[in-house]
């Protein structure tokens, strides 16, 4: 680092404190920012005295926000409407109640030792910072399978309405696109964009890769199994039978056939033994609970001449609160900030009700494994192709007599919600039973929740379009006393997104007390 810029991050630590240089070094490529952004803060203790901040909501945005604020010594309050934490991070056990925004409630009867992780049920192992929380707090770990060959895909107007294996779809389709290149350099097509040289070595490649026949015929693959598997003394397997390109054409799931190599789904995934709420939990634990105000429902957000003014009502009382604070970092849902009346910036105020938020659906349901036990499907997912459904096979509890399996729509959610709530789960029952001929029927416990109509989430996820894109850029800054943390005010999103967003967060708080106080 040559002097002129020693002196300038100098410059900057001493009017905003660590964090401040600490971006201001990431800004100008003196630090790497991925890494930075997954390492905790570390900012200079004590330098929070004496400023009061609330933080309005305990999902993981909010408890990152206020573990890192805690550890530079500012008064912290967290505001939570629920009587739990984790927010859309949530596990549903035997004995826990689904309550919607209608006022019915359903009561779950899984037995003792199942589980539904209703929000988030995966962690890639590239998040950083989600998984240096779970190893700071000691959160065990195990492997989420999040792709199995096994498994099936199924569009009803393709292949007679039959599913395919997945190791059929992907190796049949490596196979038929590794013929046709092969034939295409072979007839001189990539002349112009091949020397010689690089065209054997193309074709040795693609003779390996879509197991192709010496003379570059794709005649099927012990890849994408056998239709009688190889057993003892004369039993030979026999490989599967290709399936045509035009089948696989007609399945149009490419998206599917393809997920596992998007990078927040590639493996390894991991997920919280016993489930993902065990990560809110542990954060907070640490955090104490004289920081939480639970069951307290924020009905206003205001300005005062030092700060601002929350009110909020007791829900086991009924009685109307308020508290006030240096500063605010609010988590809420835009779906139910919208409903707040606020003094915020009137581009905020008058726009967030605009934003779509998506209506995720995910039915939990008690079974015999027989997705193990019929299928040999252990882990990973299965999908259908309308209305874009992922059936979830549990990764853990493999040879136990019964698992939990989920119906997951994450977008879209309409072909199950505009259901009749008991129809909702015949539904997926169906659309399982497509998958699995006669299973549908083991399906049992049935566990609905939709997002849409989950109090105080009113949907999974903020998703920004083009009319209102800018808001991203907007509330990433201060309005006022006035911050905001959520998994969507980031490129990452994910519980990674959470994290990080508190984390833009308190280090712009931190940048300001300390210029203040400077």
């Amino acid at each position: 680092m040559n002097g002129t810029r020693r002196d300038f991050i100098q410059a900057i630590g001493r009017a905003g404190g660590y964090s401040a240089a600490y971006l201001a070094m990431q800004s100008i490529g003196l630090l790497p920012g991925y890494a930075a952004g997954a390492q905790a803060l570390k900012l200079e203790p004590g330098s929070g005295k004496g400023i009061k901040v609330v933080i309005l909501g305990a999902g993981i945005a909010g408890l990152a926000s206020a573990d890192e604020l805690l550890k530079a010594g500012y008064d912290v309050t967290i505001l939570e409407a629920r009587g739990r934490v984790g927010g859309h991070n949530w596990t549903v056990r035997g004995g826990d109640k689904v309550e919607w925004s209608d006022g019915s409630v359903q009561t779950c009867t899984y037995d003792s030792d199942q589980y539904f992780n209703a929000g988030p049920a995966r962690l890639p192992s590239h998040h950083q910072a989600v998984l240096g929380y779970c190893r700071e707090l000691g959160i065990e770990l195990e492997v989420e399978v999040n792709a199995s060959r096994s498994a099936y895909l199924r569009n009803a107007k393709a292949n007679g309405g039959k599913p395919i294996q997945m190791r059929r779809a992907i190796n049949d389709t490596r196979g038929h696109v590794s013929e046709l290149l092969g034939k295409a350099i072979n007839q001189g097509a990539l002349d112009k964009e091949l020397t010689p040289a690089d065209k054997e070595r193309m074709i040795a490649f693609l003779r390996q890769y879509g197991d192709l026949s010496p003379d570059l015929f794709y005649k099927g693959s012990k890849r994408s199994g056998y239709k009688r598997m190889p057993g003892a003394t004369d039993q030979s397997g026999i490989p599967n039978d290709p399936l045509d390109m035009t089948t696989l054409f007609d399945m149009d799931m490419w998206n599917s056939v393809v997920f596992e190599d998007m990078i927040d789904d590639q493996a390894t995934m991991l997920q919280p033994v016993g489930g993902m709420d065990r990560l809110p939990l542990a954060m907070a634990k640490k955090i104490g609970p004289a920081v939480f105000r639970m069951m307290s429902e924020v009905t206003e957000i205001r300005r005062t001449a030092s700060g601002a003014r929350i009110v909020y009502k007791d829900r086991r009382s009924g009685r109307m609160q308020e508290i006030l604070a240096d500063y605010v970092i609010c988590t809420i849902p835009l779906p139910v900030l919208a409903k707040i009346p606020s003094d915020f910036s009137e581009t905020i105020r008058s726009r967030i009700g605009e934003v779509y938020y998506g209506n995720a659906v995910k039915i939990g349901f008690e079974s015999r494994r027989f997705w193990e036990q019929d299928y040999q499907i252990y882990g990973g997912l299965s999908f259908v192709k309308d209305p874009g459904a992922q059936i979830w096979h549990p990764s853990g509890g493999y040879h136990k007599q019964k698992g939990i399996l989920v119906y997951y729509i994450f977008m879209g959610g309409e072909a199950v919600t505009s259901q009749p709530r008991d129809q909702q789960p015949i539904f997926a029952q169906r659309e399982i039973d497509g998958l699995f001929p006669g299973h549908g029927q083991e399906l049992g416990k049935p566990v609905v929740v939709n997002w849409g109509k989950i109090p105080y989430n009113m949907g999974n996820k903020a998703y920004l379009s083009e009319d209102n894109a800018d808001l991203y850029d907007i509330m990433n800054k201060a309005d006022g006393p006035f911050y905001f943390a959520n998994d969507w005010l980031t490129h990452s999103g994910w519980q990674e997104g959470a994290i990080l967003s508190a984390r833009h967060t308190v280090a712009s708080i931190d940048q300001r007390v300390r210029a203040r106080k400077a």
